[in-house]
């Protein structure tokens, strides 16, 4: 079962995207700053991470950038309700990190995810390889 890592400053919004992801089969794991965020991807490995772009008092985008210094290629979508849904395209690192605006509907929440690639097949492996 695939892990996921739900980093978002709002409550509903985690809860929203755990309810979704359980039904299909994910563990979650949620975190509602940057900094335990961190702490938590610290402690255990991750298939995917979920990260809102603006979070209280810290850059999502950093936190992504911290994330994939750790585990390069690590999949990520991007969350926010504030940019276009290319956030990322013109950081060069975080260029193929998928971007969803909110509000968004749980079939938009899981093509983002499977733009990531074949993420129960591959996101192991490349956690696996990274550590």
């Amino acid at each position: 079962m695939p892990r996921v890592l739900v980093v978002d400053d709002q409550a509903d919004v985690r809860t929203i995207i755990s309810i979704v992801l359980r039904i299909h089969h994910f563990e979650i794991v949620e975190a509602e700053s940057a900094a335990s965020a961190l702490k938590l991807f610290e402690a255990a490995s991750f298939d995917l991470a979920i990260v809102d772009i603006f979070l209280q008092g810290a850059s999502g985008s950093d936190l992504i950038t911290t994330l994939r210094t750790r585990v390069p290629g690590l999949p990520v979508v991007a969350i926010s309700g504030m940019t276009a849904p290319d956030c990322l395209s013109e950081t060069p690192e975080l260029s193929d990190v998928v971007c969803l605006q909110k509000p968004f509907r749980p079939p938009d929440l899981m093509r983002a995810i499977e733009a990531q690639g074949s993420l129960r097949q591959s996101a192991g492996a490349v956690a696996a390889a990274a550590r």
